[in-house]
């Protein structure tokens, strides 16, 4: 099983930055991807960053260039890096972690609101 807890969301005016945490825990070997989504009221969940065991990325449009993902002692923590917020970036931001044929775990949630 893995456990997933992210933090660091908070209350940012338009460019500012915030770094959002992902901290795994429990058979983490299993993980394969971690990536992080997030959900903006009244929309869908929508991939933001995803970083792979080989340390490959993906960025969506909306954020290519302003976020980074990374990771430090292999799954322990994930990270988000977010820079030059924008309004339309305030949302609940996700953490997943893919296991693979054994599943994904979601975190809590953390919310990210940017106020213009």
């Amino acid at each position: 099983q893995v456990q997933v807890v992210e933090s660091g969301g908070g209350l940012v005016k338009t460019g500012d930055s915030l770094r959002l945490d992902c901290a795994a825990s429990g058979t983490i070997s299993s993980i394969i991807a971690m990536g992080w989504y997030r959900q903006a009221p009244g929309k869908q969940r929508e991939l933001v960053a995803a970083l792979t065991g080989g340390n490959n990325t993906y960025y969506s449009d909306s954020v290519k260039g302003r976020f980074t993902i990374s990771r430090a002692n292999a799954w322990n923590t994930v990270y988000l890096q977010m820079n030059t917020l924008k309004p339309e970036d305030t949302a609940v931001y996700y953490c997943k972690a893919d296991r693979g044929d054994s599943g994904f775990t979601w975190g809590q949630g953390t919310q990210v609101t940017v106020s213009s």
